[in-house]
Formats: C-alpha cells, sequence, structure tokens
C-alpha cells in the first residue's frame, strides 16, 4: 500500500511540474509578443484617451502646453457635420465592401477551385493587387484617374468622352469602391479557396450519387460549410474599412476627399488633428474609431466567433466517435474473419 501510495504522489508531483513547465514555455514564447501588443496598441489607446480631454497642438506636455476641456472635443465631434459625412462615407464603405467583394470573391474562388490550365496563373494575377504597397497602388490611380489621364484618353479615343473620376461627389465614391474591390479581393478569394479546399469530398461525391449538378452542390454543401470562412473575412473587412486611410490620403489628398465625397473617419481625424494642429482633437476621434472597432469586435466574438468555435469541436468530437466506431467494426469484422479462416483451415485438415 505504501510503495503504491507514494507512486501515485510521484505521479501528481510529476503532473503538476509538466503543467508549470508547460506554462512557463508558453508565457516565455508570448511574452515578446505581450510586450509588442502593450507597446503599440494597449499603451497608445490610453494615451490617446488621455490627450483628447485636452485641447492641445502637440509638444510639450498637455497640462502645461495645452488646456484641459474634459468632454468638449467628443461633444464637438458628434456634432460636426464633417465627422458625421466621413461617418456616413465610412459606414458606405463597409457595406459595399461587403455587398461587392462577397459574393465576387466567392464566384471567383469557385471557378479557380476547378482544375483548368492557367489556374495557378490566373490565382496569382488575382492575389497581386493585394500584396502591393498602398502607396503604389494609389499614385498608380491616381494618375490613370485624372483628367487628362490613361482612362480618360482611352475613353476619348473610342467616343465616349471622359470624367472627372477623383473630383466628381456623383463618381468619386464609386471610383473608390472600384478601387478598394480591385485591390481587397485577392485576399478574400484566396481565403474563400482555402475554405472550399477544406471541405471532404466524400460530400461532393455523395451529392453526386444523389443526382445533384454542380450549383446545386454548392448551394447545399460548400455555402453552408463556408460558413465560418465567410465570417471571418466579413468581420476583417469590416474593421479595414472603418481604418481605411492611406489609398483616400493617396489618391484624394487631404482636402478633396471632404469635397469629392471620399473621406472617411482616418483622414478627418488626420487633417482635424494633425493637418489642424489640434492633436488633441485628433487623439479624442482616434478613440472613437478605436470604440467603434471595438464593439464590432467583441460582438462577432460573442456572438459568432464562439459559435464557430463549439462547432468546429463539436465536429472533431464527432469525427473522433465516428473513428473509433469504424476501428471497432473493423476489429469486429477482421476477428470474425479471423475466426471464418481458422473453422476453413479445420475443414480442410480433415
Amino acid at each position: 500500500m505504501s510503495v503504491s501510495a507514494g507512486a501515485k504522489v510521484q505521479r501528481r508531483t510529476s503532473g503538476l511540474s509538466d503543467k508549470v513547465r508547460k506554462r512557463i514555455e508558453i508565457t516565455i514564447l508570448s511574452l515578446p509578443a505581450l510586450i509588442m501588443f502593450l507597446g503599440f496598441v494597449i499603451l497608445p489607446v490610453f494615451m490617446a484617451g488621455y490627450y483628447g480631454f485636452f485641447k492641445w497642438k502637440g509638444y510639450g506636455k498637455p497640462t502645461v502646453n495645452g488646456q484641459f476641456i474634459g468632454f468638449e472635443n467628443y461633444k464637438v465631434i458628434l456634432t460636426d457635420p464633417n465627422f458625421q459625412q466621413a461617418l456616413g462615407h465610412t459606414l458606405f464603405v463597409v457595406v459595399a465592401s461587403l455587398v461587392i467583394q462577397g459574393p465576387l470573391a466567392i464566384l471567383f474562388a469557385l471557378l479557380l477551385n476547378q482544375k483548368f490550365k492557367g489556374r495557378a496563373l490566373i490565382r496569382t494575377l488575382i492575389f497581386v493587387p493585394y500584396v502591393v504597397s498602398e502607396v503604389i497602388v494609389g499614385t498608380g490611380w491616381s494618375l490613370i484617374l485624372q483628367t487628362t489621364g490613361a482612362l480618360n484618353a482611352l475613353l476619348k479615343k473610342i467616343g465616349l468622352g471622359g470624367a472627372d473620376w477623383i473630383s466628381d461627389p456623383k463618381i468619386a465614391i464609386w471610383t473608390l469602391m472600384f478601387i478598394i474591390s480591385w485591390k481587397y479581393i485577392g485576399f478574400a478569394v484566396i481565403l474563400m479557396i482555402a475554405g472550399m479546399q477544406s471541405i471532404p469530398e466524400d460530400l461532393y461525391e455523395a451529392a453526386k450519387v444523389d443526382g445533384a449538378g454542380f450549383w446545386r452542390q454548392q448551394w447545399s454543401i460548400t455555402l453552408p460549410l463556408l460558413g465560418p470562412t465567410i465570417r471571418i473575412w466579413a468581420f476583417m473587412s469590416i474593421i479595414g474599412s472603418l481604418q481605411l486611410f492611406d489609398l483616400v490620403y493617396i489618391i484624394w489628398g487631404q482636402y478633396v476627399s471632404s469635397t469629392a465625397g471620399t473621406s472617411t473617419m482616418a483622414t478627418y481625424m488626420v487633417r482635424e488633428g494633425r493637418l489642424a494642429n489640434n492633436y488633441g482633437y485628433g487623439s479624442a476621434v482616434a478613440v472613437v474609431i478605436f470604440i467603434i472597432s471595438l464593439v464590432i469586435a467583441l460582438t462577432y466574438q460573442r456572438f459568432v466567433l464562439n459559435r464557430d468555435l463549439e462547432g468546429a469541436l463539436t465536429d472533431e468530437k464527432d469525427a473522433k466517435r465516428r473513428a473509433k466506431r469504424a476501428a471497432k467494426e473493423a476489429a469486429k469484422l477482421a476477428k470474425a474473419n479471423g475466426n471464418a479462416a481458422a473453422v476453413a483451415n479445420e475443414v480442410v485438415s480433415q
């Protein structure tokens, strides 16, 4: 009894030490990323929240070279027509990105998931704009879309005339949406293809046996099982659209975006904060953008991500149960075959 009790205590001690060792390893490995996250995300958020309570020009200490005004900056933000306009443009970009890029990405992924010559080349060409720098993309499109640019020159040659693609408020927002879709749809397509390739082929084979056609298979199998991938992409698209700045700033400039109807919350923050030399106000705008993004992220985690993770764990458990059941059936079959072989040998020997 004493030997078995000592063995149990030893096993418990070794198990506890293994847990502690694993926790130490995880802490050490995650510490650099945690430090960077605290230094480049959490700390700037708190600093922006602090600066947002001051009327401050950006030099010296806010308490010395600025004026404490409480929530006055936030009151101005909520009542400023320019911010409301920028918020409206941003929300339009969010919705339009989902409506335009989502269906197109799924359609392209369905086509590019089929086997045909040149598939790898087409995938690469669709994905290339995503990895190109926003500065290069913005500069290139700004040159193409000028009134004297290549696009208008081509349209005039074929007799369609030109247009003011950048400054006309009726056209500019759609110009922005075209550029955004052209640049970022490659990322969505790659995500959708990865999600489609994770779907078991057995499901499609069973559907073919039941007489389901190609589009019926996509509607009944691909789209439902692609749901988690679509939701992840939608979340990333929403957050990216809320923070849209560089393309608008490069193509439309610091002031043209407001008159052309393409200003976003980020361009408003830079224009009213840094360019107007009012860093306290700009910090308050940054806090508002952060709060909106945080609410969306928490909502996604609460109602979408947790459900997808629970579904994935449930599917994994079901798969393990099916595998165990299949293994037991295979063992029974092997045993039965072994018994049959033994009986046959006895009959032959007789």
